[in-house]
């Protein structure tokens, strides 16, 4: 019989050669994943001048001085409004994709199939080819408040965002599977349509939410060419386009400018630490199910 493999590599044939060869590559591993965070956190923690390019190991002089002069330099206001747009536009995009997905999924009627590779579609096109259409559209949307256009407003960063295909295809399969004897049971006991959707199929559905909602999250953090076309003040400025005039200063330290990009890496990490229970339920689910 043939060794397992892993990674390509025959294993050892002994026991205690095949631990020590997975505890070989998976330090591998993660000294490939993990060393340029290392070196992004040591570099942002150190005070000595280092030359554009350097990065440290080790923390050279330690201070936070360089977090604070980052925060200062508009990492404060860009991180406050990715916030917003953030959590206004993720609960926005998973409420619609899940009302969506329960019209495709739970509703039949004519054409349902057209209309969900209709918005697969969507997902093939390159964002930079509706960039021009999508910056028109929204520089003739009024704001019904405070007057002017979408252009250089909350509204404009947030509003793209709302219909994303991908947590609609997700939802979409998930509530498929669902029995139909817990819906019918619903309507025998008076539930509408809306009761159902919210007591019964958004409970069941919790782990792909979780799992649309981290990756809703990526995808709206790390927006760059959306409020690139939106934001036209720095009091509309999001942490990505903040980080990125910040890393093309040459006034600014290494330290301050890695300091920068350090801020804006620490929600991510939070946020999928977070939801991991969530996230890997939903995906084992999706794949035992789907």
């Amino acid at each position: 019989m043939r060794a397992d493999t892993a990674l390509g590599l025959r294993m050892p044939r002994s026991l205690t050669g095949r631990r020590v060869t997975r505890v070989l590559l998976c330090l591998l591993v993660l000294a490939i994943f993990l060393l340029p965070f290392w070196t992004l956190v040591m570099t942002a923690l150190s005070g000595a001048t280092m030359q554009s390019g350097e990065v440290a190991l080790l923390p050279r002089q330690p201070t936070f001085a360089n977090v604070t002069d980052a925060w200062h330099f508009g990492v404060a206001r860009g991180l406050l409004n990715s916030l917003i747009v953030v959590a206004v536009g993720l609960t926005l995009q998973v409420s619609v994709s899940a009302l969506a997905a329960y019209s495709l999924a739970r509703k039949r009627f004519r054409g349902a199939s057209l209309v969900l590779l209709v918005l697969l579609a969507t997902m093939m096109m390159p964002e930079e080819i509706i960039a021009i259409p999508l910056y028109l559209v929204l520089g003739k949307i009024p704001q019904p408040i405070t007057g002017g256009t979408l252009i250089d407003s909350y509204g404009g960063l947030i509003l793209p965002l709302v219909g994303w295909a991908l947590p609609i295809y997700v939802l979409t399969g998930f509530m498929r599977t669902i029995p139909d004897e817990l819906e019918e049971a619903a309507r025998i006991d008076g539930a509408g349509d809306f009761g159902i959707f919210l007591r019964v199929i958004v409970p069941l559905c919790r782990p792909a939410l979780a799992t649309c909602a981290v990756f809703g999250f990526l995808m709206i953090w790390d927006q760059y060419l959306l409020p690139l076309l939106v934001a036209q003040s720095k009091n509309t400025y999001t942490l990505t386009l903040v980080v990125t005039s910040l890393q093309s200063s040459q006034e600014l330290s290494q330290g301050v400018r890695l300091a920068a990009a350090l801020i804006l890496l620490v929600p991510s990490v939070i946020v999928y630490l977070l939801l991991q229970r969530f996230f890997e339920r939903g995906l084992l689910s999706g794949s035992l199910k789907g």
